[in-house]
């Protein structure tokens, strides 16, 4: 249900896009937004990885870097049955995760500093299960395409806001001027009502499945209780400077508030905790796994000092607990 309910709404994003292309340029503006929401989708398929990574300003560690992390990712995604995804960190003070890549074997998982210096493994462990369950279920992909057919609505509805729409052979409107205004206005809102209908959806089955695949659905429940306190206190630089992949975290690393939390990417924190313990009470997603450490090299290439060498257990709790 929950992918038949994810097809509708890119369905109804690509409708948008064939509507606004038509308000534009009648029947050869309604052809040029299809192949522009094709050819921005291709792109997309190929290179969203590469530019969500590259505007985090992201680094791939291995496991003499970040050997922690490394070796709960690698158990994760044996347990889950997936290929061993590139790691990578980012060097930021807020608590935070997302995945990327357009499918199992292409995929990549990034959490911050923040992330390793105030979670527990445990916690740490329920994150990566989250972010493994989104490339098990290619939510990354799902995502990124609601992402470009949105951003190609918004370009065709500015398009069509300053050439006022398509005209006939005898230069009369093809819709009325109002409605052409109100659509060119609407659509815009509309795609993004769609996208965050989409990206909340996806939230909500990554928490489910993540905690199935670590076993442990409290460790989640634990973990997303501290990066909403940590979002809500620490800046995150690379997503305020870049917003477009606020969706792509685990929690939404924009500040916002208001209405800002009224049109958030992200479901509400409070439901998806609920959800979890609700979960865990249960009994379901109850296992025996335990986030094994990695082995250490003998020689490890960075020093003790390192962010990304998560400090000891006692050590990782922020100010917000």
């Amino acid at each position: 249900m929950n992918y038949f309910k994810t097809a509708l709404l890119l369905a109804a994003l690509t409708g948008f896009v064939l509507v606004a292309g038509y308000l534009l340029g009648g029947q050869s503006g309604l052809v040029i937004a299809l192949v522009a929401a094709l050819g921005m989708n291709l792109f997309a398929y190929w290179n969203s990885d590469k530019m969500v990574l590259r505007m985090s300003n992201a680094q791939e560690v291995g496991p003499n870097e970040a050997p922690e992390l490394y070796g709960i990712v690698q158990g994760l995604a044996e347990r889950a049955g997936l290929p061993m995804p590139r790691v990578y960190v980012i060097d930021e003070e807020q608590p935070n995760a997302f995945a990327t890549g357009r499918n199992p074997e292409n995929a990549a998982v990034a959490a911050t500093t923040g992330l390793l210096r105030y979670l527990s493994r445990e916690e740490i462990t329920g994150v990566m299960a989250h972010e493994l369950s989104h490339v098990r279920h290619r939510d990354t992909l799902i995502m990124t395409i609601a992402a470009t057919l949105a951003g190609a609505i918004g370009m065709l509805a500015s398009f069509g806001g300053l050439m006022g729409g398509g005209r006939d052979s005898e230069g009369r409107p093809l819709v009325n001027p109002i409605v052409a205004i109100a659509a060119m206005i609407l659509a815009p809102m509309a795609a993004m009502l769609v996208q965050m209908a989409i990206s909340r959806g996806r939230e909500y089955e990554a928490d489910r499945m993540g905690a199935e695949i670590s076993g442990q659905p409290l460790w989640l429940a634990s973990a997303l209780a501290k990066l909403h306190a940590g979002a809500q206190q620490i800046p995150n630089r690379a997503a305020e400077a870049n917003p477009a992949t606020a969706h792509m975290y685990i929690a939404n690393p924009l500040s916002a508030g208001g209405m800002g939390r009224l049109f958030s990417t992200h479901p509400p924190m409070e439901e998806r905790i609920a959800r979890l313990e609700a979960m865990a009470g249960a009994g379901a997603g109850a296992g025996d796994y335990r986030p094994a450490a990695a082995s250490r090299p003998a020689r490890s290439s960075v020093p003790q000092s390192s962010p990304w060498r998560a400090p000891p257990q006692s050590s990782r709790r922020g100010p917000w607990g």
